[in-house]
């Protein structure tokens, strides 16, 4: 059952307001629209690009149905504190659907996270991702930040990667509520500076270690910022 079904099936509809992630796909907050509520946009965690429990709470009104959060990038929401919040206000969580990983059998995941790891030990100039012990990444992508001056150093930085023959790309262009179908005059900090900064490096299972070396060299070989003449 997806998100608008479940919402439907729980009674969300006119008049309701359901909170979501800006951060990621666009799709949540069309089935919120789809049974007829109000999608209503909150923070992310830095660290895990997922819905921010606190952003979450500061986002509650009156009319707050529920809540949809987003596994996003193989990374899992934080369901425990997402449904403290929830409960605290006697809204409905609706769990995301994990589509990705019924379809990855568990040697690719243990591959893409070997990957990952050698990828983390290994790259200088892009600040990688820094995950709790406890926490079970897939790595569905694996998503780096270019530090610098935003959007500019972190595109250039992408076009002198891909001109040095590797596959990366942008994972979020434009957050959810900067999109014309429902644009929001609000100002969500850290989902600016990700969809700024963050760059998705491929992490592959089929990626052999020749494969990770290269991407380990092209990215060091840059030095962290691009020059955009260099571009």
């Amino acid at each position: 059952m997806g998100t608008e079904e479940r919402l439907a099936a729980a009674g969300v509809g006119p008049g309701d307001e359901v909170v979501v992630p800006s951060y990621g796909p666009a799709a949540v907050a069309e089935a919120v629209r789809a049974v007829g509520a109000l999608p209503v946009f909150a923070d992310i965690d830095p660290g895990s690009y997922c819905l921010d429990p606190a952003s979450v709470a500061g986002a509650l009104t009156p009319r707050t149905a529920a809540v949809v959060p987003v596994h996003l990038f193989g990374h899992p929401a934080d369901l425990i504190a997402l449904r403290l919040v929830a409960d605290a206000h006697g809204v409905l969580l609706v769990e995301p659907t994990d589509a990705a990983g019924l379809t990855r059998t568990d040697a690719e995941t243990s591959r893409r996270r070997a990957n990952a790891a050698y990828l983390t030990s290994r790259l200088t100039g892009v600040l990688t991702p820094v995950i709790a012990a406890e926490v079970g990444h897939r790595y569905d992508s694996y998503v780096v930040r270019v530090p610098g001056n935003g959007r500019p150093d972190r595109d250039a930085f992408a076009r002198a990667l891909r001109a040095r023959g590797v596959r990366c790309r942008v994972p979020v262009q434009t957050p959810v509520h900067r999109m014309p179908p429902f644009r929001r005059e609000l100002w969500l900090p850290e989902t600016e500076r990700a969809a700024d900064e963050c760059l998705a490096l491929p992490v592959d299972a089929e990626m052999t270690r020749r494969d990770l070396q290269r991407l380990v060299s092209a990215c060091n070989a840059l030095g962290g910022l691009v020059p955009l003449a260099a571009a």
